[in-house]
C-alpha cells in the first residue's frame, strides 16, 4: 500500500487544503521478478470522511484502516472538511461544492481511481456519517453504497437536543437558521422521502451506532424512516458509546460489507 499526503488549493473553497490517499500496490510481476510494471488499473474508491473535532489524518492515526485494507485493491480517500458538516457553509466556505464536485474531479486526476458508479463508496463516522449519507442519497447516480458510524444521521432532532446548545453559534454559521433545515437538501429524513420517486439506482446502505450514544436515537429515527421509504439499510448497533475503540471495529466491517467488483 501507498499512504499519501497531499496538499493542495482548492477553487471552491478559495484554500489551501489537504487529503490523505491509500492506493493499492502495483500487480505483483507475473515472472515473480522485482521490476513491477506501470499500473494501469483504476482503482475502486472509498471516499471515508471525519468527524466534527478531526481532520484527514485521523482514521490513520486512530484505526488500522491502511491495514485493514490491504489486498483489496481499494483506494482510500481521505479529505479534511473541518467543522463544516459537509456543508456549503452561510458564513464560509463551499465544502459541499468541494467534497461533492471538486474532491473527485482532483483526486482522479492525481490518482488512477474509477469513476464508475459500481466502484465508488462513501463512508464516515458521526459528522463524517452524516456527510456519507448525504452524498450517497444525493448522488445515487455517482455512489454504489454509502455507510454511517454512529453518524448524525438526523440533524432537525439534532437542534431540539441539550447536546446542540454547546454546537449552536457553529450551526448558524453553517445553515444560518438552523430551524430551516427541515425539508432541505441538509435533511437526510426528506431525502430518504425523495429518493422512491426519483427512479433510477439507489445506493446500498450501511448503518451502526452503539447503543449508549448521544446519537442512538436519530440513528432509529433514519432507520424507521428508510423503512416507510422503502429504502434498504443494512442495519446493525450494539454495545459502545461515541468512541474510536467501536469505530476501529466497525470500519472493518464496512469494508467487508462493500459491494465491491469481484
Amino acid at each position: 500500500m501507498a499512504l499519501i499526503h497531499c496538499d493542495f488549493f482548492s477553487t471552491a473553497l478559495s484554500l489551501n487544503t489537504s487529503m490523505c490517499v491509500i492506493l493499492p500496490n502495483p500487480a505483483e510481476p507475473p515472472d515473480g521478478g522485482f521490476i513491477r510494471t506501470p499500473d494501469r488499473r483504476r482503482h475502486p474508491t472509498l471516499t471515508l470522511l471525519h468527524g466534527l473535532s478531526d481532520d484527514h489524518t485521523i482514521w490513520q492515526r486512530r484505526t488500522s484502516i491502511e491495514r485493514y485494507v490491504a489486498g483489496m485493491n481499494l483506494a482510500v480517500v481521505m479529505p479534511t472538511v473541518h467543522r463544516s458538516f459537509y456543508a456549503d457553509m452561510a458564513r464560509g466556505s463551499r465544502y459541499w461544492t468541494f467534497v461533492s464536485e471538486e474532491l473527485p474531479a482532483l483526486a482522479r486526476s492525481f490518482f488512477p481511481l474509477s469513476d464508475a458508479r459500481e466502484e465508488n463508496f462513501v463512508a464516515g463516522l458521526s459528522m463524517g456519517g452524516y456527510g456519507a449519507m448525504r452524498l450517497a442519497l444525493t448522488y445515487p447516480e455517482r455512489y454504489a453504497a454509502g455507510a454511517s458510524l454512529s453518524g448524525a444521521l438526523d440533524l432537525v432532532g439534532l437542534v431540539e437536543m441539550p447536546a446542540y446548545e454547546p454546537i449552536r453559534a457553529e450551526f448558524e454559521n453553517i445553515f444560518g437558521d438552523p430551524h430551516a433545515i427541515a425539508g432541505s437538501s441538509h435533511d437526510l429524513l426528506h431525502l430518504l422521502d425523495q429518493l422512491p420517486a426519483r427512479g433510477g439506482a439507489r445506493p446500498r446502505l450501511f448503518q451502526w451506532c452503539g447503543t449508549e450514544d448521544a446519537l442512538y436515537a436519530g440513528n432509529a429515527r433514519f432507520r424507521s424512516r428508510a423503512k416507510k421509504a422503502g429504502v434498504e439499510v443494512t442495519y446493525e448497533e450494539g454495545p459502545g458509546g461515541h468512541e474510536w475503540g467501536c469505530w476501529d471495529r466497525q470500519i472493518q466491517r464496512v469494508l467487508a460489507w462493500l459491494p465491491l467488483p469481484r
